[in-house]
């Protein structure tokens, strides 16, 4: 949405920092419509328009952009926005923080940025032996928000074993969406005996939800984009199919699957719901801006 926005109000093309999200049907189409994606600000002309991605930057990417003088447009995912605001709280109050995340997503660079004097990624439970702090008494956790709740809190109890004056943020970091998922997934997968993923291989979510299919008891558990990658030899033997999708997948390519399979004879659906989700989330500010000085200007016009 906010890049689609951006492209209707300042034109194309609209450069985009990283994948928007990662699912590449969403990066195919917004391409198509005008984006340009890129991978590092240099990339990126002087003057114009850029969206940071739904992952979040580091603050260095912000004054990297202001130097080459662009117009930037901060899409960051407000649960991501919220961990950066704990580690800046954390650093700020001379806390080790142990960020517990995959290395190299961009997710966790853009929040190791906000301390890195103070930041340690402890990928696994493994990690927990391993990491190294100044004073285990004053030591607190982050995580990345599209992590496995299960995978993050075996994380976390590692840790806790090391440092029991371990401080937390006040409300877990897992995002709502991905939550609510892996909780649907674990009421199903035991029932089923095939659960297909809609999703993208790079989406940290989706394969999580794979995994947790598998850890709660499905027989079989596949991670495709759309229906083209479904398997007609899945169904062998299988007479019922859960289907779910990671947080950022359109609703299209889940419908897409449906109808695939429903083709095959898998016509009837009960649907299962783990949690109602009503929240919104609105527009970046700097294009919220900008669309009321339009919508002015042409009042006025």
């Amino acid at each position: 949405m906010t890049v689609e926005k951006a492209l209707e109000l300042y034109g194309s093309p609209v450069y985009v920092r990283k994948q928007i999200v990662h699912n590449l049907h969403v990066v195919k189409t917004l391409e198509a419509k005008g984006a340009i994606f890129v991978e590092e600000t240099e990339e990126v002309p002087e003057g114009a328009t850029v969206v940071f991605s739904a992952h979040g930057v580091a603050p260095t990417v912000h004054e990297e952009a202001a130097a080459r003088q662009l117009r930037t447009i901060d899409a960051t995912c407000p649960l991501v926005t919220k961990v950066h605001s704990e580690a800046r709280r954390f650093a700020r109050e001379d806390y080790d923080i142990l960020l517990i995340g995959h290395e190299g997503h961009e997710e966790v660079v853009g929040t190791t940025g906000q301390a890195p004097e103070r930041i340690h990624l402890v990928d696994g439970p493994e990690d927990a032996a391993r990491v190294v702090v100044r004073n285990p008494e004053h030591v607190a956790f982050l995580s990345q928000t599209t992590l496995s709740v299960d995978e993050t809190m075996t994380t976390v109890n590692a840790l806790r074993e090391r440092f029991p004056h371990l401080q937390g943020p006040p409300n877990s970091d897992i995002c709502y969406a991905t939550q609510n998922r892996q909780v649907a997934v674990k009421d199903i997968a035991d029932k089923v005996e095939l659960l297909i993923v809609v999703g993208s291989a790079n989406s940290s979510n989706s394969v999580r939800l794979v995994e947790v299919a598998l850890d709660a008891g499905a027989p079989a558990s596949y991670l495709v984009d759309d229906s083209t990658e479904v398997q007609d030899s899945w169904l062998d033997g299988v007479e019922t199919v859960g289907v779910t999708s990671g947080a950022s997948v359109p609703e299209e390519l889940v419908t897409g699957v449906m109808a695939w399979l429903a083709e095959r004879g898998f016509a009837d659906v009960e649907e299962v719901t783990s949690a109602d989700e009503h929240l919104l989330f609105a527009l970046p500010p700097e294009l919220r801006r900008d669309m009321r000085a339009r919508e002015r200007e042409t009042a006025a016009s």
